[in-house]
């Protein structure tokens, strides 16, 4: 192999490299293909799971008193919430601002409440018996014997609330992605609704639309089509969409619906006005950001610009003194 490539004449080579190259083009190109088929897939496996759950609570609203269903549990969600029953800690099960941020990072299902208290509790166990073993395998502790128990108490405290960080921390990337993508869906939106298409049929033609660009936001979306659908009260489905993203921007879509059909305005014309603002707050945030550019821009100036600047001007002069 060696051999053949010292042989290879530069032309040869170059077609070799063009190859191989256009090859990986290729392969990263299909891959890219498979990873998309594969989100919109799960996007719509859980739009459908949705309507499911909401078409099961309508019969089982219907049939309630002639049949019960009788759904078998994880073995483990089972487990943890005779944990919590024995703990007490119920109350905490019921809160809705809980629930609410669950929604918001994409946490879902009878279960997300039960698994995140429980991964609190686990947690906890885990920091301080991490900690507590650290600390007793040290060859030498430089503090008194009971500031071991201090310490282990330290790590089950941070056990106890690293699940809430990383909770905080997904729901603040899933909104930053649908604050992303959410004023181009308002001008889909509005195009769908001004071609005589109505709410729940527009939902459903944009969730498809963005699916590939904003799959978080196609999602939500979604839901919301299928609640649109599934659900007596619309104005319950809107406020279930602005709970589950919990965006500003979200909320004035569903209050300018709520209005729209409560008043009798056109909806068209609503939210034209509201994709207006939309644009204008995205073109403001973009000047923002772009006045601030020149002082984020001073310190990486000074520290990579200036020194060599200053060996390019200065450099020559010193040589030639030094040379004297």
């Amino acid at each position: 192999m060696m051999t053949y490539l010292a042989r290879m004449d530069a032309a040869t080579f170059i077609v070799w490299i063009l190859v191989i190259g256009a090859v990986i083009s290729v392969l990263v190109f299909v891959a890219s293909l498979a990873v998309k088929g594969k989100k919109s897939k799960r996007i719509k496996a859980v739009i459908s799971r949705h309507r499911g759950d909401l078409s099961a609570a309508q019969s089982d609203e219907l049939n309630k008193s002639s049949s019960m269903r009788n759904r078998k549990k994880e073995t483990h969600v089972e487990l943890a919430q005779r944990v919590i029953s024995a703990l007490n800690l119920q109350k905490f099960l019921s809160t809705s601002d809980l629930r609410n941020d669950l929604a918001k990072a994409g946490l879902r299902g009878r279960s997300a409440v039960t698994v995140f208290m429980a991964s609190r509790l686990i947690g906890i166990i885990i920091g301080f018996a991490l900690v507590l073993f650290y600390v007793n395998v040290m060859k030498k502790f430089p503090y008194p014997e009971f500031m071991k128990l201090v310490f282990a108490g330290g790590g089950a405290l941070v056990g106890f609330y690293l699940p809430k960080i990383l909770l905080t921390n997904k729901m603040q990337n899933r909104q930053d992605q649908m604050s992303t993508g959410f004023p181009d869906m308002l001008d889909l939106l509005l195009i769908c609704v001004e071609s005589g298409l109505g709410v729940e049929m527009a939902f459903s033609k944009v969730t498809e639309e963005i699916m590939e660009s904003s799959p978080v936001l196609a999602q939500e979306l979604g839901l919301t089509s299928a609640e649109l659908a599934y659900l007596g009260d619309r104005r319950q489905a809107y406020e279930n969409f602005t709970n589950r993203t919990g965006l500003p921007a979200a909320k004035a879509l569903s209050t300018t619906l709520i209005q729209s059909e409560q008043y009798g305005t056109p909806v068209g014309v609503a939210l034209k006005v509201l994709a207006q603002e939309k644009r204008d707050e995205r073109l403001s945030a973009a000047e923002k950001k772009a006045a601030a550019l020149p002082a984020k821009l001073t310190v990486p100036m000074i520290i990579f610009f200036l020194p060599v600047l200053f060996i390019v001007v200065i450099g020559p002069a010193a040589l030639q003194i030094s040379a004297r």
